[in-house]
């Protein structure tokens, strides 16, 4: 490797990393504000919201990587062009293309190393990811008591209208229904304060009350005695409560139930996965399509020759019911019979196909889902390739290095690949287009692009050919001019 060539990818490589690292904690950041909500007042320590990160970290680098690769790119020849290091290269009879060849067969091996990266670690990262998930949300927050609402807690049903103090742990104007042991809410219990001993979670939880009442509604065991609603009241100045939690959150949060979703299969078992699928739609399909011909004679329907129907009755003796005589009437009445029975028949047939091409979709949106996936642990590779391309023609465009407009490109540039990506694969989902085209549809429009770029950028060319636009323009503004000038 020539020192030039040592240059350039030492540069590119610092800001790629630099990139790759500052975006990686911003989605990351970004990962624990959405699931802010699934993680407070269950107890969860540090280890448990770490690992829950680390898990899900690998569904961002499909994200992040592209961006972070389109935006060093332009950010380093940017800068070369910026500080005339490009021009100097230039001069010496080194093309644009020259200074890319290293890069481009970096780029060629991180694209090898997406799909692998894809098509284990990320099933992988998803398989724990997702477990992990379905296991925290059977967590229940013990103490997570919000004000103004009935939070259930265990066997009860508590509402405050105020807490305050170290952790919140003091309570006001607590009211309690708990469930006796035929799960109704035989009990009221209310108090005028109240204060929890734990605020943790734990096998015992800990509640005193001051000041208050307790209603019970007794069940008799007598049929005439429960017509009177007999009831139990007792006040008390301090009732303490000791609720049991074991069981509560007996939640083993390393439990994998699940382990087949197509986001946690790789590249054999996603082509494993499609055959069986297809394999059975398509029997499925056989079986309802000659089930339905048999059992609704399709195939034995015929035309009618209406020269046959001697007794036809004609719309003006219709029109006229008083002029039919009693064999008309009931050859009329035969026939609104048969018609009405047709209708509902025609009717539940409808239906019926209604139902199973719903059922029909949603198996053929599961197969495109598992072909989408499978597309996808190649596109990445792909689109990294030609984002690196696109970001290197257009830094030296552009002559601009930094944070400022190589940034605002970057994202406008990702923004456009990352949604037509998504329209493609929302589009092949429903099976609108083939899973085929709207999984690589944002990889052939970035590299008919990068293509256009790098032609651009290698002649020493704007972007867009302003002085065409201008002659295309001018006879219409000289023809407004003089029509100015003449009033």
């Amino acid at each position: 490797m020539k020192i030039l060539d040592q240059y350039i990818f030492k540069t590119y490589l610092l800001k790629l990393i630099s990139v790759f690292i500052i975006l990686m904690f911003i989605f990351i950041i970004q990962t624990f504000w959405l699931f802010i909500d699934e993680f407070a007042g269950k107890g969860l320590d540090f280890y448990i919201v770490l690992k829950f990160l680390i898990y899900y970290s690998p569904k961002l680098i499909p994200l992040v990587l592209p961006l972070s690769v389109l935006l060093a790119s332009i950010m380093t020849y940017g800068e070369f062009a910026e500080n005339y290091e490009y021009a100097a290269m230039k001069s010496t009879g080194i093309s644009l293309k020259r200074t890319m060849i290293g890069l481009l067969i970096f780029h060629f091996f991180l694209g090898i190393g997406t799909y692998y990266f894809a098509n284990y670690v990320v099933p992988y990262g998803e398989l724990k990811y997702y477990n992990l998930r379905r296991n925290l949300g059977k967590l229940k927050p013990a103490l997570a008591i919000t004000e103004g609402i009935f939070n259930e807690i265990g066997e009860m049903n508590i509402k405050v209208r105020k807490k305050s103090g170290e952790d919140d742990r003091f309570l006001t104007d607590v009211i309690i229904h708990e469930k006796t042991i035929d799960e109704k809410n035989r009990i009221v219990i209310k108090a005028v304060s109240g204060e929890l001993k734990s605020a943790t979670i734990d096998r015992q939880m800990q509640l005193i009350l001051f000041d208050g009442y307790r209603y019970e509604e007794i069940k008799s065991k007598e049929v005439k005695k429960q017509n009177y609603f007999p009831h139990a009241k007792v006040q008390f100045e301090k009732y303490i409560m000791n609720i049991d939690l074991s069981q509560f959150n007996n939640v083993n949060l390393n439990e994998e139930l699940y382990t087949s979703t197509y986001k946690m299969q790789n590249v054999n078992e996603l082509n494993k996965s499609i055959d069986s699928l297809e394999v059975n739609y398509f029997k499925i399909r056989k079986v309802f399509g000659e089930n339905f011909s048999k059992n609704n004679n399709i195939n034995e329907l015929t035309y009618i020759n209406s020269s046959i129907e001697t007794d036809e009755i004609k719309v003006e003796d219709y029109l006229n019911p008083l002029t039919f005589t009693i064999d008309d009437r009931t050859a009329l009445n035969k026939k609104e019979q048969v018609l009405s029975a047709a209708i509902t028949s025609v009717g539940n047939l409808l239906r019926n196909l209604d139902v199973n091409k719903r059922k029909f979709f949603i198996y053929q949106k599961i197969i495109n889902l598992h072909k989408n996936s499978l597309n996808e642990k190649y596109t990445l590779g792909f689109g990294v390739f030609f984002l690196f391309i696109i970001g290197a023609s257009l830094g030296a465009i552009i002559r601009k290095g930094g944070l400022g407009l190589p940034m605002v490109l970057a994202i406008l540039i990702f923004l456009t690949y990352h949604y037509i990506g998504l329209f493609g694969r929302n589009s092949a989902e429903d099976n609108s287009i083939s899973p085929l085209i709207g999984s690589w549809l944002s990889s052939l429009i970035i590299a008919a692009f990068a293509f256009y770029l790098f032609k651009r950028a290698s002649s020493d060319q704007s972007i867009f050919k302003f002085e065409k636009f201008n002659l295309w323009l001018m006879p219409y503004f000289n023809k407004f001019k003089i029509s100015k000038n003449s009033k």
